[in-house]
């Protein structure tokens, strides 16, 4: 196995992998500000050694801190700091666990990815790990050749340092209680949804004229199972596009990105003029990866699940929150209309030399409003406001969507609570 080329071709499906996961991770900025917070103690203890590169004094009040003061004052910093860190981790794992119960442990990735949440973190372990480097370096006068040294310019930005974290609480207190919000909560999902949904319209505009390529009418030469179970997390279409066209062949991609794979599902099949040699094979299997995990990367159908998911949860005896529901379907819409009317809608997905499962409105569709049926055909509030938002979506949409809007508005008129006559008093 040439694994150069196998990472050369498989390299990017497994870079965007990679920064998806990074991107999710709670780790990455805490990780990356406390390795900041150890260049600026080392920094800071630089300048204290060299006064002379600052162009300025500091006034002489500032920096008369004794060696027992300066200890005394990082060593507060930094038994506070950490103490309030491990506080606010717990607070997360509070809100984590609350949001993970009561609207579904899918939703565990928007809080891990939570932007607020990591700096806050970030900014606590960092300003501890900056203030215990520092308190190494204070030294008392002794016996011997020991003479006093107090890093003064350190002390000063170790006590900027504990004012900033402060205020970093003080967000933090007020930021958890925003992302358990459910309201916040569906408005993420829905944000990233429709960023997906345009960048998709985008990418396809042009090709509603152009016909797709398909594969040849014969059994292929070959396919590529999967080595390992897990979901279809990413695909590198544009290698395969350019591996097929370097054998002037053609593949074809069987599972959409986000299905579930085994060790014996066919993930690719093959036709080719000439032979293929192992190389070429090592990097054909290189261009998908699978992962333990369902995720939003190429598979924007999984957010508007989280969304029927939340509205599951809503209508359901234990909580019956029926205003999340009509919020949830109002961002289902939302995301509806832009596939069917933001720049001429979702288009075919096109690339040489390849076929593949591609996300149109119809399957949109199919992951939203009919998956709702079941939980809000006898809420009438729900059932209601959901034939509304059908019935509105019905008129703006493109023509060749609106049968697929009108099968659902039958079946929600006729097997919904709205279809039942009123009890007889």
């Amino acid at each position: 196995m040439n694994t150069r080329l196998q990472w050369e071709m498989g390299k990017r499906a497994f870079l965007w992998k990679l920064l998806t996961d990074v991107r999710a991770s709670y780790w990455f900025v805490p990780t990356v500000l406390v390795w900041l917070g150890l260049g600026l103690a080392f920094g800071v203890s630089w300048i204290d050694r060299n006064p002379d590169v600052l162009p300025f004094e500091l006034p002489p009040g500032w920096t008369d801190t004794q060696a027992e003061g300066a200890r005394a004052t990082l060593s507060v910093v930094a038994q506070a700091i950490i103490g309030i860190a491990g506080t606010t981790f717990s607070m997360t794992l509070v809100a984590v666990s609350f949001a993970s119960g009561k609207f579904g442990p899918r939703l565990i990735g928007n809080f891990m990815r939570d932007r607020g949440n990591q700096w806050s973190l970030g900014i606590l372990i960092a300003t501890f790990v900056y203030a215990l480097v520092i308190l190494r370096t204070v030294q008392e006068s002794g016996s011997g050749d020991i003479s006093q040294y107090v890093p003064q310019h350190a002390v000063l930005v170790a006590m900027l340092l504990s004012l900033i974290c402060v205020f970093t609480l003080i967000y933090f207190i007020h930021h958890v209680p925003e992302t358990i919000n459910v309201s916040r909560i569906a408005a993420s999902i829905s944000i990233r949804l429709d960023d997906e949904i345009r960048r998709l319209v985008d990418e396809r505009a042009g090709n509603e004229n152009e016909e797709l390529p398909s594969p040849p009418d014969r059994d292929p030469d070959l396919t590529i199972e999967a080595t390992n179970s897990g979901y279809l997390q990413t695909v590198n279409f544009e290698r395969l596009s350019k591996i097929a066209g370097k054998h002037d062949g053609f593949i074809r991609i069987v599972s959409p990105v986000g299905s579930f794979l085994t060790e014996r599902s066919c993930v690719f099949e093959v036709w080719h003029d000439g032979e293929i040699d192992d190389d070429d094979l090592d990097a054909i299997s290189g261009c998908y990866v699978a992962g333990m995990s369902r995720t939003e990367s190429q598979n924007p159908v999984f957010l508007a699940e989280q969304l029927v998911e939340m509205i599951g949860r809503a209508l359901s005896p234990g909580i019956n929150d029926p205003y999340t529901a009509v919020d949830c379907l109002n961002r289902l819409a939302a995301a509806l209309t832009l596939a069917s009317t933001y720049n001429g809608g979702l288009q075919p997905a096109k690339k040489d030399r390849l076929s593949f499962p591609y996300m149109t409105f119809e399957k949109l569709f199919a992951a939203s409003f009919p998956n709702c049926w079941q939980y809000i055909k006898d809420d009438k509030m729900t059932a209601s406001h959901a034939e509304m938002l059908l019935t509105n979506l019905h008129d703006v949409a493109r023509d060749q969507d609106r049968a697929t809007i009108e099968k659902e508005l039958k079946v929600l008129r006729s097997t919904a609570i709205l279809a039942r006559p009123e009890p007889e008093e």
